[in-house]
C-alpha cells in the first residue's frame, strides 16, 4: 500500500491552464479483474463497486475522467459484469456516454484492451486515455494527455516515484522523460536504477492499440510495452507525485475511501462536504457516537450510542452496537457487530454477525454471512 500526499506536480502543467490543455475525448477502464486480494469485499461486488467515500469507486475515476474532458468511455467488464450497467446505465446522469465489453476468458490488460477497439471512434492518431479499475490517485489527467501530443509518444504513462520500490516495476527514463527499460522488480540495491514505477494509467495513440495481439491473454506491462519499446516505439514518460493509491488490498481500500472523505484525495464525486465524516442519508448516528478520521457511514447503516468509529466505512444496512469501536475497518452491508466489540484493521464481509465483546485486529479478515458470537474472543491475524 503506497500513498503520496498531494504535493509536488508535473512541471509540464505549469505554463498552461488546465482548462486549456488538450483533452482525450474517450476512454478505456479495465474493470474485469476479479478482486482476489480484496475478499470478501469482492465475493458478492466487483472490485470498482464496492463503495469508496459513499460511491462506488468507480463512479469517482468515471467523475475525473469526465472533468479532463473525455466524453465517451468503455468499461472493458468480466467478473460479475452484469453489475456495471444497470448501476451506470448510458452515463448520461455524469455527463458521459458508457458502453461495456465482456470478456468471455479473462485477456490480461493488453488483451481486454485489444479486445474494447472495435468499440472506439477516434482517428487513429487520436489520443485513448486508458484507466486502471483500482488506482486512486489525484493525477493531473490533461497534463498527460498534453505530454503525449507534444512529444508524439506512441503510448504515455503516468508514473509516480515511491520510496521503496522493490514490489514494483521500475520504469527508467532518459532526461527528456522518454522510457528506456522495463524492469521486473528488484531483487537487489544494484538493481534498483530509479525510484519511478509504472502507476497504471496510460495514453495510446488509437493505431497503436490495434497492434496489441487479439483473442488471448496479453499483459500490457510483461508484453506490450517491452515489445514496443525493443522495436523502437516512443514511450514517453510523465512523473507526477501527487496522491497515489493501489487499491488492491482490503486496508489500502479502506485508505483510500477514508482520504476520500477528508480531501486528501481529490474526486467530484464525494456525495457531500469533505471533512471527518460523511454520513449519507438514511443513516442513523446516536448523539453520542463519535465518528473521525474519514469515516463514511452508509443509507441504512446504525451506528450505536457511545460507538467510536475513526477512519472506517460501514456500508449499507450495517449495525454498530453501542461502545463498539471500529477503526481503520470495513463493516461490509447489513453485517452486525455487537455492543464493547473491538476491530482494528479488520474487514468484515456483507451479513457477517459478530457478538459482544470480541476484539479482533490486525488484518483479520471475516468472510460474509459468518458468525462469531459473543464471549470475550481475542484475535488477530498475526497470531
Amino acid at each position: 500500500m503506497r500513498a503520496h500526499p498531494a504535493s509536488a506536480s508535473a512541471s509540464a502543467r505549469a505554463s498552461v491552464p488546465a482548462g486549456e490543455r488538450p483533452a482525450a475525448r474517450e476512454a478505456i477502464l479495465l474493470v474485469g479483474g476479479k478482486g482476489t486480494r480484496l475478499r470478501p469485499l469482492t465475493v458478492h461486488t466487483p472490485k470498482p463497486m464496492i463503495p469508496a467515500a459513499g460511491v462506488p469507486f468507480l463512479t469517482h475515476q468515471l467523475a475525473r475522467a469526465r472533468a479532463a474532458g473525455v466524453e465517451h468511455v468503455v468499461l472493458a467488464t468480466s467478473y460479475l459484469a452484469e453489475v456495471f450497467e444497470p448501476h451506470f446505465g448510458d452515463g448520461s446522469a455524469l455527463g458521459l456516454h458508457l458502453e461495456y465489453v465482456t470478456e468471455t476468458d479473462p485477456l490480461g490488460t493488453g488483451g481486454a484492451i485489444r479486445n474494447v477497439a472495435h468499440r472506439l471512434h477516434s482517428a487513429p492518431g487520436e489520443p485513448v486515455l486508458v484507466l486502471n479499475g483500482d488506482i486512486l490517485t489525484g493525477l493531473d489527467i490533461r497534463a498527460l494527455v498534453a505530454t503525449h501530443r507534444d512529444t508524439g509518444a506512441d503510448i504515455s504513462l503516468h508514473l509516480t516515484r515511491v520510496e521503496d520500490p522493490r514490489a514494483f516495476g521500475l520504469v527508467p527514463t532518459d532526461a527528456a522523460g522518454r522510457v528506456t527499460a522495463f524492469l521486473e522488480k528488484p531483487q537487489t540495491p544494484e538493481e534498483i536504477v530509479t525510484d519511478q514505477i509504472n502507476a497504471g494509467c496510460y495514453v495510446f495513440t488509437r493505431s497503436v492499440i490495434d497492434t496489441i495481439p487479439s483473442g488471448r491473454p496479453v499483459s500490457v506491462e510483461r508484453e506490450v510495452f517491452p515489445d514496443l519499446l525493443a522495436t523502437g516505439a516512443h514511450l514517453q514518460g510523465m512523473v507526477d507525485s501527487t496522491y497515489w493509491l493501489d487499491l488492491g488490498t482490503p486496508q489500502a481500500f479502506v485508505r483510500g475511501s477514508a482520504d476520500l472523505v477528508t480531501g486528501r484525495a481529490p474526486s467530484p464525486a464525494v456525495p457531500g462536504r469533505r471533512g471527518e465524516y460523511l454520513v449519507l442519508p438514511g443513516a442513523q448516528v446516536a448523539a453520542d457516537a463519535k465518528l473521525s478520521g474519514g469515516t463514511c457511514v452508509s443509507a441504512g447503516a446504525v451506528i450505536g450510542s457511545g460507538a467510536r468509529v475513526d477512519g472506517s466505512t460501514v456500508l449499507a444496512g450495517a449495525v454498530v452496537e453501542p461502545d463498539a469501536v471500529v477503526k481503520n475497518s470495513l463493516v461490509g452491508a447489513r453485517a452486525h457487530i455487537g455492543g464493547r466489540t473491538v476491530l482494528d484493521s479488520v474487514v468484515v464481509g456483507d451479513g457477517a454477525h459478530i457478538g459482544p465483546d470480541n476484539e479482533l485486529r490486525h488484518g483479520v479478515r471475516v468472510w460474509c454471512d459468518a458468525r462469531i458470537d459473543g464471549g470475550a474472543i481475542r484475535f488477530s491475524s498475526d497470531q
